[in-house]
């Protein structure tokens, strides 16, 4: 199993441990911002059915080379925050009755996908193609970022593996300072100052 499946495969199994902890009660309480638990829930979701669906919908030309160069594209793009957060909703709906044996059932399928697929296939994505091996640890990054956003909506511990961590804050980092924004962040990691309320690096 290559590194960054291996990182795929150990966020998602970390984030499908603490939601199949919820309790019933919270799924329809608070989330992040405009959405549900349930619906943070669901928009997670998507890290997982698009491995499934991309993955399976080879391409003839690499278009993105990198991770970090995917979410530079995604930046560059016409965001819609609105569609984004119906989306997640959408996917939430998706989950059913049952929201966390669903979620966990796609982890399994998702995990089982990324194993049995050539790293280096270029795959359909939303910015073009990529390989495999670029395009997973975005998926691993969104998996980690969001699986803290649910731990701390549930205040349900999470024990991210280091390894998912580690490659998470890398492509964070590269991906900062490929849209001009390293020198802050790095100001920030050294403890020189503070980053600006809003920040992002994606």
């Amino acid at each position: 199993m290559s590194n960054v499946v291996s990182s795929f495969s150990g966020a998602a199994g970390a984030v499908g441990e603490v939601i199949a902890q919820i309790p019933h009660h919270l799924w329809d309480g608070p989330g992040l911002g405009d959405w549900t638990l349930r619906d943070l829930v669901g928009h997670t979701s998507r890290s997982l059915v698009t491995v499934i669906d991309y993955l399976a919908r080879p391409v003839a030309e690499e278009v993105v080379s990198s991770a970090a160069a995917y979410f530079t594209a995604v930046s560059a793009g016409s965001f819609d925050a609105a569609a984004v957060t119906e989306r997640g909703r959408q996917a939430g709906r998706d989950l059913g009755e049952d929201p966390g044996s669903r979620f966990n059932r796609l982890v399994d399928e998702a995990v089982g996908v990324a194993e049995a697929t050539d790293p280096n296939l270029v795959v359909h994505t939303i910015v073009g193609g990529m390989r495999v091996a670029a395009y997973l640890p975005t998926r691993t990054f969104e998996l980690c970022v969001h699986g803290l956003d649910i731990a701390a909506a549930t205040g349900l511990p999470i024990d991210l593996p280091a390894p998912a961590v580690e490659e998470a804050c890398a492509l964070a980092a590269v991906s900062a300072a490929q849209r001009g924004l390293g020198p802050p962040l790095l100001s920030a990691m050294t403890g020189r100052r503070g980053l600006p309320p809003g920040f992002s690096v994606v």
